[in-house]
């Protein structure tokens, strides 16, 4: 009789443990709702002090820890839910997607298989694994998943997106506009897709056109350096070299580390003849990225205005070495000067 009253109020208590967990998690959720990550994650730390099995508190908490930029935490938190319980969709989509964000697209496309098998008619799980897909170079699954998604979902904006990329690596650029075209007409506001269909003008060589599409997508967010970068290298190839250089200042405000950009400057400076400041900006751009074969041509084409010919040379056989081609003018020009200095 005793034992059993024993047995009975340790139920009890394990019992209200799990209701006083349950209730630092319901509280963590409305911290999270006014935007007040750390006291939410202060109650999931004490929900799972409580209850150490609570795969919602550790669900909770790892979306929490991700917002505030924790995805270590966060990888932790959704690895132990797994184990837990193994059949929890938004666990392994997350991990999945933060496994993405690292760059291993091996274990996001595990996640993302398990994921699909656990809810085969989602269309998010299917287009997730088809970004994984493509980056493996998987195109044929990549294609098999974008237009799953798509079937789900025909209105879903990030699929018609993310198939209209797959269609450019395929080299279906026709393909590739009109899936552009159906993103935008389920959302309008998405700029990313406005500068992507901009990039698919210019190489279909309407530079009119693709200036108009980098317009719209800088008009819906201002704060992208990539997107003033695109438009100035087109300004720049269209002769306006003034307006080319305030999108490429810009493009630099924004992001010192955007290396094209001083690229692009670099050849404006160059056509203005200032080569002092445009080697300056060729080697600001080299030191970000010295795999720019083009930049060490015109960097070298620089230097040899100024009659720096061996310094010149130098760079042309770096630019050949990185399978870049140097114009045939700059080599005449070249053993132009080195005929007149022997």
């Amino acid at each position: 009789m005793v034992l059993l009253l024993l047995q009975a109020a340790s139920h009890a208590t394990a019992q209200s443990r799990a209701d006083l967990a349950q209730s630092y998690v319901s509280r963590g959720a409305m911290w999270v709702e006014r935007g007040e990550i750390e006291r939410a994650i202060s109650d999931y730390n004490l929900a799972l002090a409580l209850d150490p099995h609570s795969v919602k508190a550790l669900l909770h908490r790892a979306v929490a820890r991700f917002y505030k930029g924790d995805c270590e935490g966060a990888l932790e938190d959704y690895t132990r839910t797994l184990e837990l319980d193994p059949r929890q969709y938004a666990a392994r989509l997350n991990r999945g997607n933060i496994f993405f964000r690292r760059g291993d697209f091996k274990s996001a496309l595990s996640d993302y298989d398990q994921a699909v098998a656990l809810k085969p008619r989602e269309a998010l799980a299917r287009s997730n694994r088809g970004l994984a897909r493509q980056r493996l170079n998987d195109l044929a699954g990549a294609l098999e998943d974008f237009n799953h998604a798509l079937k789900r979902d025909p209105r879903d904006p990030g699929a018609w997106y993310n198939l209209g990329i797959l269609k450019r690596m395929m080299k279906e650029d026709d393909a590739a506009l009109n899936c552009f075209k159906q993103a935008l007409r389920f959302d309008p506001r998405l700029s990313y897709v406005w500068n992507e269909k901009g990039n698919l003008l210019v190489e279909k060589g309407d530079l009119r056109g693709a200036i108009a599409m980098f317009d719209r997508a800088i008009a819906l967010d201002s704060g992208r350096a990539a997107f003033f970068n695109n438009r100035g290298k087109v300004r720049l190839a269209s002769g306006d070299l003034e307006k080319a250089a305030n999108d490429l200042n810009r493009a630099l405000e924004l992001d010192p580390n955007l290396a094209e950009a001083w690229a692009h400057r670099g050849i404006i400076r160059a056509e203005r003849r200032d080569y002092p400041q445009a080697i300056a900006d060729f080697d600001q751009a080299l030191k970000l990225n010295p795999r720019l074969a083009t930049t060490w041509a015109n960097r070298g084409l620089a230097l040899l205005m100024q009659g720096r010919t061996e310094e010149a040379e130098q760079n042309f056989v770096k630019c050949k070495e990185l399978g870049g081609r140097v114009k045939p003018t700059a080599e005449e020009l070249l053993q132009e000067l080195r005929g007149q200095g022997n």
